[in-house]
């Protein structure tokens, strides 16, 4: 009896330490109020969602085996002689820094399995960023408020590139060192500075003593850091701004629609960290990457076949091997032109048009309002075409990457085979954009036909003058009002007497939005306009959020939007006010 009474006041006193201790810090911060907003904010369910989150996870591992790594590697460029237990190595000359990932590779308990964890998540973590960047384009989710999040996430992957190729390059194995001596020709390349600024990064002529010292606190430190900022810089704005969703019925610009984040999303979250993490776990026992004891130590001297390095920085290993020897001596001075234009303009021109494409959309279609409904692709068609033609050239250089391994493989010639990509780097993407284009306007003219007519069944009618006709049924509300629930803006016009700037914007924006819409939703226009009003905030105040499991009440719709919501009814067959399906009583 004394021993419950014990634990019951115990318990008690923890509970007023506990209730004192959120008091004090609810007085100083806004615990209770930011607390709530936060546990009851609502993520979408669709899996697009999640890429973003393939990415952070796959930055925690790297955080966590980068740490292991670090209390191990020996980042120095003395030479050393190696006596440790791979026998083909044992006695030749090497760096510390060779030796000690030899030493992590063999001789370190899980050293080796921790390696390649870190570098399958370094390479999962960029592609992650690269899909979740794509889904944002081609859903015109880069749109305000959500300007400022593309430059950060645009930012965090250039980053991230960077830290991918100084910690590829820390083994001072031959394949990383043959990375570093292209890196080194392209500051060469660069006019005036180049010199200079390749003295300064190498410490003297290549490959210098001091490289591999340099990139180590870049890796460990100063990179990692930056990234963990743009990652929190990132989730603020995530959290901060209404999350986007796909449309459906009940959902508008004004709500959100989804899982709240305690606990349905909070659960769902924990599993796919686990699962990231047990995938590359069996990636790294499975799947051999990176072997540097099969490279060997780096030499000046040497360079070894079918060294490719890590898929994201390949496009620039392509375009160097694409473009023909050129150069220009003046005043002296020799510009290659050769290893600037592939290595320095185009990343730079590619990186610019991307940080600059949000405001430029914004700009030619005359679009200042705050948009919370992604665009599907196809109902966006000159924008997927632009993101296709990109795709579309980056693979070409991807592939032109690895020519000779291609080459090698299917017994081509390596110079026909770079003139096809030469011809294909030119050519592909004109093509790629036209068929995307013309892909989109049949899909929505497909969209179209089921929402005019409905979906098709395996029923044939015969009519009485003996034509057959196929049966047709009504789509579901929901599928209906999915469908026509997308925006169609009409282009810009200029006013008369306008001057250059106006006239072109007017000119872009006909050029962005001509062919937008196919002739088939002209048909069934009215229906696409109910349901873009209703999609467009039929409530009005301040923003909502609706989770599945809790769903926030909402001010009752003004005079002015009954109309809208009463559209909304007819075409999702839902409520306006709380989103649930309407029931109908049969009659008997």
């Amino acid at each position: 009896m004394k021993h419950s009474r014990a634990r019951a006041a115990r318990r008690a006193a923890l509970r007023k330490a506990a209730e004192r201790g959120f008091d004090a810090a609810d007085e100083r911060l806004p615990a209770a109020s930011g607390g709530r907003a936060l546990l009851r904010k609502a993520f979408p369910e669709h899996w697009s969602f999640l890429l973003g989150e393939l990415a952070l996870y796959s930055f925690v591992v790297l955080l966590l085996t980068g740490v292991y790594l670090t209390l191990f590697f020996d980042a120095e460029m003395t030479q050393v002689r190696y006596h440790g237990p791979y026998e083909p190595l044992r006695g030749q000359l090497m760096s510390t820094a060779y030796a000690s990932t030899l030493e992590i590779s063999f001789e370190v308990r899980g050293g080796l399995l921790i390696r390649q964890i870190h570098h399958w998540a370094a390479l999962l973590f960029a592609g992650a960023i690269g899909l979740h960047m794509l889904r944002i384009f081609f859903t015109g989710a880069f749109r305000k408020p959500r300007d400022v999040n593309w430059l950060i996430g645009m930012t965090l992957f250039v980053v991230a590139l960077a830290e991918g190729f100084s910690g590829y390059s820390l083994p001072d194995d031959l394949l990383s060192g043959t990375g570093l001596r292209i890196a080194e020709g392209v500051m060469l390349s660069i006019p005036v500075v180049g010199t200079y600024l390749a003295l300064f990064v190498f410490g003297g002529q290549f490959p210098g003593h001091e490289i591999i010292e340099r990139l180590y606190p870049l890796h460990i430190l100063l990179l990692p850091g930056l990234l963990l900022a743009l990652v929190v810089a990132h989730l603020i704005l995530v959290v901060y701004l209404q999350h986007t969703q796909w449309s459906g019925p009940g959902r508008t610009n004004k709500n959100v629609v989804g899982h709240a984040m305690v606990p349905q999303f909070a659960a769902r979250s924990t599993g796919l960290f686990f699962m990231v993490a047990g995938v590359i776990g069996v990636l790294a026992a499975v799947g051999q990457i990176n072997p540097v004891w099969d490279y060997g130590p780096y030499e000046p001297g040497k360079v070894s076949t079918a060294a490719q390095p890590d898929w994201y920085v390949g496009f620039l290993e392509g375009s160097l091997r694409l473009m023909p020897p050129f150069e220009t001596t003046l005043f002296g001075h020799t510009l290659m032109w050769n290893v600037l234009v592939p290595a320095v303009v185009l990343p730079g021109l590619m990186f610019a048009l991307l940080y600059a494409y949000p405001f430029f959309e914004r700009w030619i279609t005359g679009e200042d309002g705050t948009p919370h409904v992604c665009d599907r692709p196809r109902n966006q068609p000159v924008r997927t075409a632009l993101g296709a033609a990109g795709i579309t050239f980056y693979g070409v250089l991807l592939l032109a990457g690895g020519n000779d391994v291609i080459a090698d493989t299917f017994t081509v010639s390596l110079n026909a085979l770079t003139w096809a990509f030469r011809v294909a780097l030119v050519l592909g993407p004109p093509a790629a954009y036209l068929l995307a284009k013309r892909l989109c306007l049949s899909l929505q003219e497909r969209d179209a036909q089921r929402v005019s007519h409905g979906e098709e069944t395996s029923w044939v009618r015969q009519s009485v003058e003996g034509t057959f006709d196929a049966d047709h049924e009504q789509l579901p509300p929901g599928e209906r009002y999915r469908l026509v629930a997308q925006r169609f803006p009409r282009p810009l016009e200029a006013p008369e007497g306008a001057g250059g700037p106006r006239r072109l914007r007017a000119a872009l924006s006909h050029w962005y939005y001509r062919d937008a819409l196919s002739p088939a939703w002209r048909t069934i226009g009215h229906q696409r306009e109910r349901a873009h009003a209703a999609v467009s905030g039929a409530e009005r105040g301040s923003r909502q959020y609706v989770s599945s499991s809790h769903r926030s009440r909402q001010e009752a719709p003004s005079r002015g939007s009954r109309q809208e919501s009463a559209a909304r009814r007819a075409l999702s067959g839902r409520s306006g006010r709380t989103g649930k399906r309407i029931r109908t009583p049969r009659r008997r």
